[in-house]
């Protein structure tokens, strides 16, 4: 079986949260995976509030299996959010059919009829790690489990070339540990006539 899709439409992807939580960081580990370790093609745009740290700050990419010749997303097919102000201010735009997925301590999305939500503690995951800083990590693990975008092989090699030198081992760790929650069973829930419902792994 191959470790990634044979042929990939256009698909957008907003990753927010606030800024020390490492938003950049993991776009650009997805970014990685696609276009260098899995032959797509891959754009990255970021964005940051007034104060780097601890204001909202946002990734956007578009991956395609084509050249991407217009890099600005509207309404995204999957959203990725680890803080309340990222998810008010730009959680209206995912499509109808998108896949939201969350940070469930930080974050209580209203999920509309139609779309796919999938939470993870990922600052508690990192925590029993003892580095809090490594749970954007922990999210990008469990993006690589309940999504079909990229393989898995190729977003551990995307993980291991992005992170500081010394640091491999325990991000691999973070990583392990978010694709393990997203096996532990069915995380992503079909909303079709229940605004709000989302399902979700326990811890």
């Amino acid at each position: 079986m191959p470790d990634v899709q044979q042929s990939l439409a256009r698909t957008e992807i907003r990753i927010t949260g606030f800024g020390g939580q490492g938003v950049v960081l993991a776009g650009h580990i997805i970014g990685r995976a696609c276009a260098i370790h899995a032959d797509f093609n891959a754009t990255m745009i970021q964005s940051f509030g007034p104060e780097a740290r601890g204001s909202a700050c946002s990734a956007t990419l578009v991956v395609a299996a084509e050249e991407v010749l217009y890099p600005y997303i509207q309404t995204p097919d999957i959203f990725v959010v680890m803080s309340t102000e990222g998810y008010e201010k730009f959680g209206a735009t995912l499509k109808e059919d998108g896949l939201l997925i969350f940070e469930r301590d930080l974050v209580e999305p209203q999920v509309r009829p139609g779309q796919r939500a999938c939470g993870i503690p990922s600052t508690r995951i990192a925590e029993s790690l003892g580095r809090t800083i490594v749970q954007n990590i922990v999210m990008v693990g469990f993006f690589a489990g309940v999504t079909d975008l990229v393989g898995e092989s190729a977003m551990r090699e995307a993980v291991l070339g992005s992170v500081p030198v010394g640091t491999e081992e325990l991000n691999l760790q973070a990583f392990e540990k978010g694709l393990e929650y997203a096996r532990q069973g069915t995380s992503v829930a079909e909303v079709e006539n229940t605004p709000g419902l989302v399902e979700e792994v326990p811890v």
